[in-house]
């Protein structure tokens, strides 16, 4: 048994992990999710490429409100600007997807310091608010500028082709999004252990504490807000790919509650914790309807009525019992497991 973490040279320092058994885990889960379509029928792989979708989105608000401590409700702002980005320079523009995707990163990262810079000052409900605020506005702004977003009546957004190959059935789509997907946590691990990752978690942890050891609170939170919303933007975009049309109600506020319930549920400040989160979340509504579908067609009717305000009943009732009885999520859950496992039978 490990008993510590001691690094020597620059080349430990810069490793991911010298675990070999974590390195032959990482490998089976590359081989697992390389085979979940041959396994899956259209539904099923829908249903994975969503979860993934929410990961990618539940880790970029990671950076901010996990890492940061800065509470935003302005997810589905960001997803917007991500996905008509995308779809207005490639679809009504004509541009190559690479460069949709790079907008759909870069357009919400610059209008992220729109919203930062007047919250700068703001924490806990007030900074909420202040997001939560920026969704009505860009959604009033896509309503306006009908010209270019084509308004109401939304643009229709076909699969991609990057480089000759064509994304154009739901197992590619899969496999468009997990490469994304991984990078998105690659950059998420790398960002963690800079200079700039360990000032996001001193300001988090106290800021003014962070204040006095020469960290620029202003410059380190504007950072935050763009990081996160660069990767947020790309889940937009990529959730705009999946529904194959993009309109401001395809982003209902409904998003941005079920972001914050992932980091919750799967743990706040973890990336694995994200994942986890978004797919326990992410499949929450179909454990429901097994459920649901035990006692009869009337309750499964009557879950199919009321999917929405049931969805919405869910998320809260959840994020009530982890709060109340595992504050650090699955990845507390997990930390427990191990703990116990490891002091056996000494640990009682």
């Amino acid at each position: 048994m490990r008993s510590g973490y001691f690094k020597e040279t620059v080349a430990e320092h810069i490793n991911l992990t010298d675990s070999t058994l974590q390195r032959i885990w990482i490998l089976i889960g590359l081989i697992f999710v390389v085979a979940l379509p041959f396994y899956f029928g259209l539904y099923g792989i829908s249903l994975i490429t969503l979860m993934a979708i929410s990961a990618i989105g539940a880790m970029g608000l990671n950076i901010l409100t996990g890492w940061t401590g800065q509470i935003s409700l302005g997810q589905t702002a960001f997803m917007v600007l991500g996905a008509y980005a995308y779809a207005i320079s490639v679809e009504s523009w004509g541009w190559p997807p690479i460069i949709g995707f790079a907008l759909a990163g870069i357009v919400p990262a610059f209008a992220s310091v729109l919203v930062g810079v007047p919250s700068l000052r703001l924490k806990g409900l007030y900074l909420a608010i202040t997001t939560l605020a920026s969704a009505f506005i860009v959604n009033q702004l896509v309503l306006e500028f009908d010209g270019l977003t084509n308004g109401a009546s939304g643009i229709f957004v076909n699969r991609p082709t990057i480089f000759g190959y064509a994304f154009d059935t739901d197992a590619k789509l899969f496999y468009l999004v997990a490469f994304i997907g991984l990078l998105t946590v690659l950059a998420c691990l790398n960002l963690r252990r800079s200079r700039i990752g360990r000032a996001f978690i001193a300001i988090r942890d106290n800021d003014n504490a962070a204040r006095v050891m020469g960290i620029d609170l202003r410059a380190y939170k504007l950072y935050a807000f763009m990081a996160s919303s660069f990767i947020v933007g790309i889940s937009g975009a990529l959730y705009g790919i999946f529904l194959s049309f993009v309109t401001i109600d395809g982003f209902p506020l409904l998003l941005a509650i079920e972001a914050l319930a992932i980091l919750i549920v799967g743990g706040m400040g973890s990336i694995a914790g994200a994942i986890l989160g978004a797919i326990f979340l992410v499949g929450l509504p179909e454990i429901t309807s097994a459920i649901f579908g035990m006692f009869g067609e009337t309750a499964k009717q009557f879950l199919s009525t009321g999917a929405h305000e049931i969805k919405g009943l869910l998320y809260g009732l959840v994020i009530i019992l982890f709060l109340r009885l595992q504050p650090h999520g699955l990845m507390g859950l997990w930390q427990d497991a191990k703990r116990a496992w490891t002091l056996w039978p000494l640990r009682y």
